[in-house]
């Protein structure tokens, strides 16, 4: 077994898990460091590693705290880093900071990790697969996507889950509509709470089945060996209770059907070290949703709590495995090579005992308190994975696991499994502290589980008689120690006195003991009593005080929050049982009222809010966020005014309707806190340089619901618009957002590229950070908008280039590298100015629409942007007679082909996209009858229409745009052909032009050509998708010509000898010319139209019905919604 470099391994975890880890590191002799919050030093699993390291903070957040625990991990020379589950361990983004830091990473790698990471991405991969999933939506949805969705299911209940979901968390089932949108918002609520991102998914929601997952593991080549699966049909509202290996409910022949889709998933995906794909198996009576007797869920790249029957069964250290995985051994090497895997022996059972209280109306309430006692169970068979011990006290802020129960039998036998589990159960002794053990008692004991007759819904289908308190010694487990006679728990300190408990020694007192008289209640009274354990901070009631219901009585402190208790009756405060300071546990009595009825003028009542009462925190908020705008920085405006250029907030405003602007990341500042202060950085570094968020554009035009876009800008006044460490993270979140809700993003860019002066972070070059990988893939998703005014430069420059259209005002200069670099370089010294000005970047094709200043940018970018948002209702046109008089009856004289597009578009449609560059082509947005498509025409007035290089990278590249993003294309052609010439083919020609094939034959948008004039050669051909059959329809105005090629050339060329017989030049001009007419004459567009080599020959004012027809015609897409093409190519 390889270790690699694994020689000290940090456990970013805590609890069973963490203790488990540590055991397997011991063992192999590596060193062993753990870590823990502030409330958690008193945890086994910092006692059970050679180092701990304490964290900053308390609670679940400080485990979730990376940089600290990369930093902790990296100060103490680790090697490695193991995050167990849950917290990190599924989290790409840690994974990738782990492998940046030189650390290696015990799990699946971060591509893994985001791949089935987001839920509805591993439904469409495994679907891709042939992998059946239950009926859903492979993308985030809103409230009206789940609406659509369950419309169309007919009646049969739904399921909202999580995207980033895991452990049952984010998940509601919807059986009637009018209950989605509370299910919706609880759904979205809890998975942001629990994951950081409320996106939600749905699928079918399929009654009657049992829960299968099937262990796996990889090396990264591709192999995938399978160890066995484990049945989860027993949970409790998504959550699994009791786990059994290997299942009792399917054979051999099924068995290996898992397997295969199991081993497909994830050799598809490289996968690596440890993981689990689970499975939905169908009952007889099942709800169907396919025809497949099972479908694929999800996959969990990590080690599962439930690991311990997988191993019980196969023999085999999983964590250790998952170690020599990561230290470089193969599954050869580890004797799980494909087809070699080891056989199951025997049976496991594994019983999740968890603290804590429930009833029989389904609710559950986690319990805290001490464990007086804390003895598990012993004997053959048996194993118990656990974090607790006698005299410990479980931290309520995580999860509430307090051990883990596995028993396992040779002989295989289900109902001898159950039985050796329910001793287990029965042999745990805890005191101090409720538990569900009876209920896992009453669980393994009933008729339908020992039948095995049970499915997901078993628990709560049956929970009121499974939560019932059995009297039979089968079904009974030693009773809590009852504590409520206690109302104070632990010594009480001075509570103004913040060391006290620091100089509190070990030796304690008794518990002091509470009143017998609130053992019940007598009729007229009632008390009060703690709803959790807590200390009592303040007092608002004295004894003889007339309170009404609902009025706040006293506040507790748990957990660093405070909750205010108040009076369930009104009355007379006959008692108080507690002094401030006091710590008192759940369920002491605090209070006794005596019931009364209360005058109106003695009514007590709550404090009358001042709804313009603003409060200090809101005060500091409110004062950061008016820190960073235009009104409080004059002399930052005041430049911009200078330089004749509008502040990037101006911009904002003006591109978003009034009001709509949401604002992401605007408290950022500069990552640059060891070499200034923090004040100077809130007063000069607002946003980081980067004011981002969402708002709608065009929303008078399409309504809000379609014109919500992702807005980003530069703030030049920033540190010259750089990009620092942590405008990258904001980079990284918006461009995420924007993947996920698919938004247009719009981007003003002027800026200097990186900036070197961040000091703060890990990454001393930053080569690893996401920013323009997550760019790169927003191409072809959603419009990519870039505007510039001023300078961009370096990776600025880089994320201009990578939109789909740069709009340009007239001061911009634009290069891959600033006069800096340049002369660092030793290229010699320039002016900003003369790196890449517009007299340069516009006829190179590198900004698509010039401009003169940011009003006009804006203008410009909002009527772009219109073309993908929808349908007009209102539009013009001119008068389309005159269509007929736009192509001059003299065949060789030449037009402005612009005049045709502006008279056949809608009036001030038409927004002509590189006009500077491939003059040869124009390529055009515009409307027809409210419309939007894209036009590709030849332009006669350069080369005679001929296609040269650049146009043809420029047609082509244009045909992706609206391809990308479902716009149709209408093709005006009037080419002799392609260009010819020794000259054009040093310019590669022959590649460029055969562009227009490839692309035209891929397009999947409806796509029309229109013959104004000459139709010559592959020209025309590469006009029409690379054949007159391809398009909707092929048809051509009455002023069409046809040919092979040019006619006089395939005069020349055809008749050559013919010509060369006549000696006289006069003689020899005049057989040329008729010969030319003669085949103008068969060559032209109604003789044409007789051999149906094109559609129809009209009346020029006939086109505009021709195209709208068409696309009436034309089936709505059927696409799913995303990418059409992998991405739109930058040239």
């Amino acid at each position: 077994m390889k270790n690699q470099n694994i020689t000290k391994v940090l456990v970013a975890n805590r609890g069973e898990i963490a203790v488990r880890i540590l055991h397997a590191t011991k063992e192999l002799g590596i060193e062993s460091f753990s870590i823990f919050s502030e409330d958690d030093r008193d945890a086994l699993h910092v006692a059970a590693s050679d180092h701990s390291l304490a964290l900053d903070g308390e609670g679940p957040s400080a485990y979730l705290d990376s940089d600290r625990i990369i930093s902790l991990a990296l100060e103490s020379e680790c090697t490695a880093i193991h995050p167990g589950y849950g917290f990190l361990s599924e989290d790409a983004a840690f994974s990738s900071q782990c492998i940046s830091a030189g650390l290696t990473w015990i799990g699946p790698g971060p591509d893994v990790l985001k791949l089935f990471g987001e839920k509805n991405r591993a439904r469409a991969f495994s679907e891709e697969l042939g992998i059946p999933t239950p009926k859903g939506t492979n993308q985030a949805i809103d409230l009206k996507g789940a609406l659509d969705f369950m419309e169309s299911l007919q009646g049969t209940p739904m399921v909202l889950k999580a995207v980033s979901g895991g452990g049952g968390r984010g998940i509601r089932v919807v059986r009637e509509v009018s209950r989605l949108e509370e299910a919706f918002k609880r759904s979205a609520s809890e998975a942001l709470g629990a994951f950081g991102n409320a996106d939600l998914y749905a699928e079918v929601w399929l009654d009657q089945v049992r829960h299968i997952e099937v262990q796996v593991a990889g090396d990264g080549t591709g192999d995938i060996a399978v160890l066995g699966e484990r049945e989860c049909t027993l949970q409790r509202r998504r959550q699994k209770l009791i786990e059994i290996a290997p299942s009792p409910s399917i054979d051999d022949e099924f068995r290996d059907v898992l397997f295969n889709a199991a081993r497909t998933i994830c050799s598809a995906a490289n996968f690596q070290n440890l993981g689990t794909v689970e499975f939905l198996i169908k009952n007889s009576d099942s709800s169907p949703s396919n025809s497949d007797p099972y479908v694929f869920i999800e996959v969990n790249p990590r080690i599962q709590v439930e690991h311990t029957v997988t191993e019980e069964i196969f023999g085999i250290d999983l964590v250790k495995t998952q170690l020599a995985i990561a230290g470089g051994s193969s599954l050869l090497e580890l004797g799980l090579a494909p087809g070699e895997e080891p056989s199951p022996r025997g049976r496991s059972i594994q019983i999740r005992v968890n603290c804590e209280r429930l009833n029989q109306s389904g609710e559950i309430f986690p319990a805290s308190g001490s464990l007086d006692k804390f003895e598990t169970p012993k004997g053959r068979g048996i194993r118990v994975e656990t974090a607790a011990y006698t005299n410990y006290a479980p931290n309520p802020r995580f999860d509430s696991l307090l051990a883990k129960l596995i028993a396992s039998t040779p002989s295989g036998s289900y109902k001898d499994l159950l039985a050796l589990g329910r001793r287990a159960i029965r042999d745990l002794r805890v005191e101090g502290i409720e538990t569900n053990a009876s209920f896992l008692l009453n669980i393994l004991a009933a008729e339908d589980v020992i039948n095995n007759q049970i499915h997901t819904g078993f628990i709560e289908e049956k929970f009121s008689d499974l939560v019932e308190h059995k009297t039979d010694k089968e079904s009974s487990v030693p009773p809590v120690r009852n504590i409520q006679s206690t109302s104070l728990a632990g010594a009480q300190l001075d509570t103004d006195d913040p060391l006290a408990v620091l100089d509190y020694g070990k030796q304690t007192s008794d518990l002091k003991a509470g009143n017998d008289i609130y053992d019940t209640e007598s009729e007229g009274h009632e008390t009060i009593f703690a709803p959790m354990q807590g200390t009592i901070i303040d007092i608002a009631v004295d004894i003889g005080d007339i309170v009404r219901q609902g009025d706040s009585l006293l506040i507790m402190e748990a957990m660093k929050m405070e909750h205010v208790i108040v009076a369930s009756e009104s009355g007379l405060i006959q008692e108080l049982t507690i002094s401030k300071g006091d710590t008192v546990r759940e369920g002491s009595p605090l209070a006794r009222i005596e019931k009364r009825e209360v005058p109106k003028e003695n009514e007590t009542s709550q404090d009358e809010i001042d709804l313009d009462h603003i409060r200090p925190d809101l005060a500091e908020s409110i004062e950061r966020h008016h820190v960073g705008l235009d009104e409080n920085r004059p002399a930052a405006v005041a430049r911009r005014r200078k330089k004749g250029q509008r502040t990037a907030r101006e911009n904002i405003d003006d591109l978003c309707d009034s009001g709509s602007f949401v604002e992401y990341g605007a408290l950022l500042i500069a990552g640059q806190r060891k070499r200034r202060t923090l004040e100077d950085l809130i007063e000069n570094t607002p946003a980081d340089g980067l004011i981002s968020g969402i708002g709608s554009v065009n929303g008078d035009l399409f309504g809000s619901e379609n014109t919500r876009c992702t807005v980003m800008s530069y703030d030049y006044t920033v540190l010259a618009g750089t990009q620092g460490m942590q405008n990258h993270r904001k980079h990284d979140r918006m461009f995420d957002l924007a993947i996920r809700w698919k938004t247009p993003l719009i981007f003003f860019t002027e800026g200097g590229g990186g900036r070197p002066g961040d000091t703060d972070g890990l990454s001393p070059v930053g080569l690893d950070l996401i920013t323009f990988n997550h760019f790169g893939k927003l191409s072809g998703l959603v419009p990519l908008i870039g505007i510039n005014s001023g300078n961009c430069f370096a990776g600025n420059a880089a994320l201009l280039g990578c939109c789909d259209v740069v709009i340009a005002t007239k001061n911009s200069s634009i290069g891959m590298g600033g006069p800096a670099m340049i002369e660092g370089g030793g290229l010699g010294v320039f002016r900003p100015e003369e790196v890449g000005p517009l007299k340069v970047q516009v006829p190179n094709g590198v900004v698509d629409i010039p401009v003169k200043d940011e009003t006009e940018a804006v203008s410009i970018a909002k009527k772009y942007l219109s073309f993908f948002q929808g349908n007009l209702s209102a539009w013009e046109c001119d008068d389309q007679r005159l269509l007929r008089n736009a192509i001059p009856e003299n065949r060789l004289r030449a037009y402005d082909v612009r005049n045709v597009i502006d008279t056949l578009c809608d009036r001030d449609s038409v927004l002509e996209l590189r006009r500077g560059f491939g003059l040869g082509i124009i390529t055009a947005l515009a409307r027809i009858e409210g419309r939007p498509l894209g036009i590709i025409a030849n332009n006669p007035g350069h080369l005679a229409g001929a296609i040269d290089s650049d146009g043809s990278d420029k047609a082509a590249r244009f045909m992706q745009l609206c391809d990308a993003f479902d716009l149709p294309i209408l093709n005006l052609c009037d080419t002799p052909g392609m260009m010819v010439g020794p000259e054009v083919e040093k310019t590669a020609l022959v590649r460029h032009c055969c562009r227009l094939f490839v692309t035209g034959a891929s397009l999947t948008v409806p796509f029309f050509t229109v013959i104004l004039r000459k139709a010559y050669g592959l020209g025309a051909q590469a006009m029409a998708g690379a054949s007159f059959k391809a398009p909707g329809f092929t048809i051509s105005w009455p002023t069409g010509e046809f040919g092979g090629m040019g006619l006089e050339g395939a005069v020349k060329l055809g008749y050559r000898k013919d010509l060369e017989a006549i000696q006289d030049p006069k003689e020899r001009k005049a057989l040329f010319d008729e010969m030319v007419a003669r085949m103008y004459k068969q060559g032209k567009a109604v003789s044409m139209a007789t051999s149906f080599e094109i559609d129809d020959v009209i009346d020029p004012i006939d086109t505009r019905h021709w195209i709208t027809n068409s696309l009436d015609a034309v089936p709505k897409s059927t696409l799913e919604p995303g990418k059409r093409r992998p991405y739109i190519d930058t040239w």
